[in-house]
């Protein structure tokens, strides 16, 4: 019998490929800037941006904040002069042009579309986010979906996943299930909330707490079918 009926999806590194698309708009904001581009600026960007966003998800930044704070401290760190709220213009104009989907994405999606209703999930910033879904070619397996600026609340806050529910019709909690990477944002928002978890997890990396673990997006089909016990933790 089918478990699910609902699926909530973490859009970047669990159906579009976020570390291609950021190294590609990194590289293209630098080259507009006429300033010349390492693996070293590109490294330590990623890193920056990570810590940032994880600093959002605790409610140590807010994101207008974080949309220029990473390009300054970048600046800072290797002496640029460029104005980092510029950059971060050129950066996000980049940014939204790159849908690169991760393998396996689209061929889930088509699957469960016909037998679940999905929804994308994402902290991701709306104007970048809403381009890079549409250029995907993923947006018409799609019911709907949620972005945290629209919403007005960021994974893993509660209230975040209150108002998912209250805008999803005849949404059940025992038959929801959101899959993401983060264990940070999709799993603890997840498990805050009392809807079932799934860990997209293909670097085979330690975690605890959700209901599965997958490491390729087509055991998730098992998972909905309620045929996931090898993914149980």
């Amino acid at each position: 019998m089918q478990k699910y009926n609902t699926v909530l999806f973490d859009a970047d590194e669990t159906l579009l490929d976020f570390k291609k698309a950021e190294n590609e708009a990194i590289k293209a904001a630098f080259l507009e800037f006429n300033i010349p581009i390492s693996e070293d600026i590109i490294k330590t960007y990623s890193e920056i941006n990570s810590s940032l966003w994880k600093k959002l998800e605790r409610k140590e930044i807010d994101k207008a904040s974080l949309k220029t704070e990473r390009f300054r401290e970048l600046r800072d760190r290797f002496g640029f002069s460029y104005d980092p709220s510029e950059m971060a213009k050129v950066y996000e104009k980049n940014l939204s042009e790159q849908a690169y989907v991760l393998d396996g994405a689209k061929e889930i999606c088509e699957k469960l579309s016909k037998i679940c209703r999905l929804y994308i999930v994402t902290n991701g910033i709306k104007a970048v986010q809403t381009n890079r879904f549409e250029k995907s070619g993923l947006k018409p397996y799609f019911a709907g979906s949620f972005i945290s600026e629209d919403v007005g609340f960021e994974k893993p806050d509660r209230r975040y996943f209150e108002t998912v529910a209250a805008k999803i019709p005849n949404f059940d909690i025992e038959r929801t299930l959101i899959i993401g990477d983060s264990l940070s944002s999709d799993i603890a928002g997840g498990i805050n909330f009392g809807i079932d978890t799934c860990w997209y997890n293909p670097k085979g990396l330690f975690g605890e707490g959700m209901t599965y673990t997958v490491n390729d997006l087509a055991q998730i089909e098992e998972v909905i079918m309620g045929e996931g016990e090898n993914f149980a933790e």
